[in-house]
């Protein structure tokens, strides 16, 4: 997976999304409900980083793949909706040798 452009944009993928999710669903109910800020703080710069190294292997894929402009705004648009990297990853684990 690691080998080739393409799956490590599809690991990065799946790292993105997990944080996004883990900072929606646990991180700011904390910092909201409870009071307590420290895990949106580091939960949010670890996302902030999956999120630059997101968009750097994006880059990289589109370059190397050419992709459209249609595809490179679809992976950007599944950065920013819940789970939707994760049908991002399956749809791109087809494209894969």
């Amino acid at each position: 997976m690691l080998k080739t452009a393409l799956g490590r944009f599809r690991m990065i993928a799946l790292y993105e999304g997990l944080s996004y999710l883990v900072l929606l669903i646990i991180a700011m109910p904390m910092k909201y409900l409870m009071d307590i800020p420290q895990p949106v703080t580091i939960v949010g710069a670890l996302h902030g980083l999956l999120f630059v190294l997101y968009m750097l292997a994006l880059a990289q894929v589109a370059w190397q793949k050419k992709w459209k402009m249609d595809a490179i705004a679809f992976a950007i648009i599944a950065s920013i909706i819940p789970f939707a990297t994760f049908y991002l990853e399956a749809r791109l684990k087809k494209q894969e040798p």
